[in-house]
């Protein structure tokens, strides 16, 4: 009798704590509104943020381009290609 005495109280109490941690989930987790308040704030998601990050992808690129497409770059890449050749 007192095993399942002991039983039942172990049962009551895991129950009791797993109320607590529902009803605190329910009250810690933000709402819908609050979520997407939140998605706005992260860098990536704000569209300003995300167009500046594109224009700044496109001025990379045209850099790259035009630093590769420099007559010295160009002749760097004749010769090293002509001596990777004859090797």
């Amino acid at each position: 009798m007192g095993s399942l005495r002991k039983a039942l109280i172990a049962v009551a109490v895991v129950s009791a704590w797993a109320g607590v941690g529902s009803a605190l989930f329910v009250l810690v987790t933000p709402g819908e509104d609050r979520v997407q308040a939140m998605l706005k704030e992260m860098p990536g998601q704000d569209p300003r943020s995300r167009e500046e990050a594109a224009r700044t992808k496109q001025l990379l690129l045209a850099t790259l381009q035009e630093a590769a497409a420099t007559q010295e770059n160009v002749t760097w890449r004749k010769n090293w290609v002509s001596s990777g050749k004859s090797t």
